[in-house]
């Protein structure tokens, strides 16, 4: 990918969890002309994999800066994400599964927006994406509009007549497209973790929901799978 002169480009703010919809975001927002500033969130999640690929992939793919932030969401519980207690599921279901975060992302884009208001950024972006997100309603686009509408609001920058823009570039796009996408950028997909239940070295449990997107996208790609299973993939 082409190097930014960070003198000249224009600041922006990346919500990176590791995963792979997230590096592909950071990656589109570097071809973009962004310098980017990488922002991970420890929330209580059940494993550290995820950030430790974050920080991988934040060199890997050029931020300026890669901050970890923490905020107590396992305090609130009510997810197989912050809870021990509460399976992840391995199979499919219809309704919004337990995997769910209370309010995630809303909490994170408040964190990058702080964090964009101070470095004078007019941009954000995030890798939601609403085809593959298990029915999660902070992954809509009516999400994200509502979302830049407050940060208009709330903010200095946005009643001083310089609103923030929220970007979600992979919103209405398969995993099958932002994997090409991300092969195109550069992105070194084996870095990632998607997995809900990852163990310690990032191994990928190949049954929960996170697992089976991802490797339907790489197959429906027709790119080969670098993720590292603990018992191979289904």
């Amino acid at each position: 990918m082409p190097a930014s002169d960070p003198s000249s480009a224009p600041a922006a703010v990346v919500l990176l969890s590791g995963g792979l919809d997230s590096a592909t975001a950071l990656a589109i927002a570097h071809e973009r002309g962004f310098t980017c500033h990488a922002l991970s969130v420890d929330y209580g999640q059940r494993h550290a994999a995820e950030l430790a690929a974050a920080r991988r992939v934040a060199r890997s793919l050029g931020a300026r800066e890669h901050r970890v932030m923490r905020v107590d969401l396992a305090g609130i519980g009510g997810s197989a994400l912050t809870d021990p207690s509460i399976a992840v599921p391995e199979q499919p279901t219809a309704a919004i599964p337990v995997t769910y975060v209370p309010a995630r992302n809303t909490v994170m884009l408040a964190l990058a927006l702080a964090w964009a208001e101070v470095l004078e950024a007019r941009d954000l972006f995030i890798g939601v994406n609403v085809l593959d997100s298990s029915g999660y309603p902070d992954c809509r686009p009516e999400f994200i509009d509502a979302f830049a509408a407050l940060a208009a609001l709330a903010t200095r920058a946005g009643v001083e007549g310089r609103p923030c823009r929220v970007h979600a570039p992979l919103i209405k796009w398969s995993k099958a497209q932002i994997i090409r996408e991300g092969v195109r950028l550069g992105v070194d997909y084996a870095q990632t973790v998607s997995c809900y239940q990852a163990d310690a070295s990032g191994a990928a449990c190949s049954r929960c929901d996170a697992c089976r997107l991802r490797r339907a996208g790489f197959e429906a790609a027709g790119v080969p799978d670098p993720t590292r299973y603990r018992s191979g993939p289904r």
